[in-house]
């Protein structure tokens, strides 16, 4: 089979370069993860495979490991084994549970983030915010979409409430996961070539939108508790799924807790940076402090309240994930200093 069919074959599956890797093995997409190994789609077959030994080495960092949305170099064989994962073009993680620092990879190669949200009791501008803030430095663009119009009387009053809190920039859409007309709007996200990543609290209904966009009833369905929204987890794993559109879909278990990297900017608070430099003193801590800009919008309603405790949680958050992140990095290199480029603000000097 030619180069080019290979390459028109994986194009299928998302694969964006102009040439294969040379080294002689096969290349596929991860599609899936489980316990018992991978799935891996070569843009005609899916088939299961399972990682070379190099991968299972004890203190291997988690991030190294093929994830779902990999493209992967494969010796044929039974089973199948993954020998190489290719340089990742965008990555979405977060810090997985647990008091160890580890990045958990949520996807890669993918192009957008479709964030669900209900319009019902699931909906939570400051869980938002979370979202987008470890989107920020994945490469990938975030899409936020409110779920479940059919069952909200105050669906414009919240979106416009989203649109005045978010960066314009970030599209907002409200949708009815159950229809087809209702959801057309994210055909330009999941053209041919696009792959994107489903994320979102359980419950909010992402196998019903996937459900609708693959157009037959293909993930598991549940219904949501009365009293807040929230569901089971009937998605158990993440999968790549190839859409009528063209597009890939992953779809992804609900999380329940979002842990920041350490790594992020906070880009979607830039506004209140902005107000923080209007501050009288360079070092105001935006308390009590004379001529404090930050209290003054607080006061006049130019800042919520809400976002202004958010912006603190999330940026508390990330200082001490960094902080335990560098301690770790500087155990594995001896107590060595640690230089690693950060995008964190740091307090900036009047002129």
């Amino acid at each position: 089979m030619s180069e080019a069919t290979l390459i028109d074959r994986l194009r299928r599956i998302g694969w964006r370069g102009e040439s294969l890797p040379s080294g002689g093995l096969r290349l596929a997409r991860v599609v899936a993860q489980h316990r018992a190994g991978y799935e891996l789609h070569d843009g005609e077959h899916l088939f299961g495979a399972q990682p070379a030994g190099h991968f299972l080495k004890r203190g291997l960092d988690p991030a190294e490991r093929p994830a779902v949305g990999d493209f992967v170099e494969f010796e044929p064989g039974a089973p199948p084994h993954i020998q190489k994962v290719l340089a990742r073009r965008t990555v979405l993680s977060r810090a997985a549970a647990g008091e160890r620092y580890e990045r958990q990879v949520i996807a890669t190669n993918i192009d957008y983030v479709l964030v669900l949200t209900g319009l019902d009791g699931d909906f939570n501008p400051s869980r938002i915010e979370r979202y987008l803030s470890l989107i920020e430095d994945s490469g990938a663009r975030p899409v936020v979409l409110l779920s479940k119009l059919d069952q909200t009387e105050d669906a414009a009053d919240r979106v416009a409430e989203l649109r005045g809190r978010l960066p314009g920039e970030v599209p907002v859409h409200a949708i009815n996961g159950k229809d087809p007309a209702s959801i057309a709007v994210l055909a330009e996200y999941l053209r041919p070539g696009d792959s994107a990543v489903l994320v979102g609290s359980s419950g909010a209904g992402k196998s019903t939108l996937t459900n609708t966009l693959l157009g037959v009833d293909r993930m598991a369905t549940s219904a949501v508790r009365a009293h807040d929204s929230r569901g089971r987890h009937t998605t158990t794993h993440r999968a790549l799924l190839q859409l009528p559109t063209g597009g890939c879909l992953i779809d992804t278990p609900g999380m329940r807790e979002l842990k920041l990297t350490g790594d992020e900017n906070l880009d979607l608070f830039s506004d209140i940076d902005e107000l923080a430099e209007l501050c009288r003193f360079a070092d105001c801590g935006h308390g009590s402090e004379p001529g404090c800009a930050v209290q003054e919008a607080l006061d006049n309603g130019g800042l919520s309240a809400e976002r202004w405790r958010n912006y603190l949680k999330l940026r508390d958050e990330r200082e001490d994930q960094a902080a335990t992140l560098e301690a770790r990095l500087r155990r594995q290199r001896g107590g060595r200093p640690i230089d690693r480029p950060h995008g964190h603000r740091g307090q900036r000097e009047r002129d």
